[in-house]
């Protein structure tokens, strides 16, 4: 009961961050680097940070954990930055792909790499059991038969018709994008995967895993704030944020889009206090993040008639890849 329990627990989260773009929808007359930073301040540090003093003892400071694992939390900061590549890049795909499609395939390869590599940096090979490995491959062939779906969507619309379900719909492009993003956002899981020994004896399980997802974060932000504000000078944009008469609407919503993008990651360790009877589970708990973060989005997707115009057989094969990851989420407990 308790394994069935994390498991909604994560899609509870995975369902937040697959809306998290609908309220970025409603910013008024900001360009996207400017709401961009905006909504991160709330994602990737105001969020994070309330989260991490979940797992804070009584009579204990958040800043204790940090300084007792220097070099851990270095570590973790550092995947951060680089995973804040991958966030970059990941928002560019959304621009050319969709939420549906730019999401499938960013997060697909995320879900892979993430799962096979976090046990390889740290030393924990042995966490890779074979279970793990064919959910991994499950993952990656749903996210193959939703990429080919995307591919026949793109092949049977005109352009026309491309761009008025996707603005900027650039197929080529986007897919060299969103593997990118996806190659660079699995760093977010190495750095939680060096960030283990943040946490206090005495947490909560359900929450031990927060003050690394902050160093993660952060380092995040870093990255996004350079690259940013950079836009900001260049596309000499800086003027939005003297535009006081739309803070109220845009911070709004911005944090909004914040604390839905937050839930998946505190979600996931709310989750994983669920699965500790399940070893298999939780090494693979990140694949099941993504896997179904992917599944939620294709669902925003069709809401939002990003598929409208297709044959009856790209909806089809469409239905098979989410079928075939929602299996993949708990192929590996039956394995087992």
């Amino acid at each position: 009961m308790e394994i069935i329990i994390g498991l909604l627990i994560i899609a509870v989260g995975a369902f937040c961050q697959s809306s998290c773009y609908v309220p970025i929808n409603k910013i008024k007359n900001w360009s996207w680097e400017s709401y961009w930073i905006v909504q991160g301040v709330f994602a990737w540090l105001v969020f994070p940070f309330l989260g991490a003093l979940l797992a804070v003892p009584d009579g204990h400071s958040l800043f204790e954990v940090y300084a007792a694992h220097p070099a851990d939390t270095l570590w973790a900061m550092f995947f951060g930055v680089l995973w804040g590549v991958g966030g970059l890049t990941f928002g560019l795909s959304m621009r050319y792909l969709g939420v549906a499609l730019g999401q499938s395939i960013s997060l697909g390869t995320c879900a892979g790499l993430g799962t096979i590599l976090t046990p390889i940096f740290t030393g924990h090979m042995e966490e890779l059991t074979m279970p793990v490995i064919v959910g991994v491959i499950v993952t990656l062939l749903g996210i193959g038969i939703i990429g080919y779906a995307g591919n026949m969507k793109s092949a049977s619309l005109s352009e026309e018709e491309k761009k008025k379900a996707v603005k900027d719909f650039n197929f080529t492009k986007g897919i060299f994008v969103a593997l990118l993003a996806g190659f660079m956002s699995a760093c977010f899981s190495i750095g939680l995967g060096f960030g283990q020994s943040l946490c206090f004896p005495e947490s909560a399980e359900v929450y031990k895993t927060l003050p690394a997802t902050l160093m993660v974060t952060a380092g995040g932000f870093l990255t996004n704030m350079v690259y940013c504000f950079y836009q900001n000078a260049k596309n000499k944009t800086w003027g939005d944020y003297g535009k006081t008469s739309l803070y109220v609407n845009n911070i709004l919503f911005c944090a909004l889009a914040g604390v839905l993008w937050y839930s998946q990651f505190f979600g996931l360790s709310l989750g994983k206090g669920f699965l500790i009877a399940s070893p298999v589970l939780l090494t693979f708990s990140w694949c099941i993040l993504m896997s179904l973060n992917v599944t939620f989005s294709n669902v925003w997707g069709i809401i939002l008639k990003e598929w409208k115009g297709c044959s009856a057989k790209t909806i089809w094969v469409l239905v098979l890849g989410l079928i075939v990851l929602i299996v993949s989420s708990f192929l590996p407990q039956l394995l087992k």
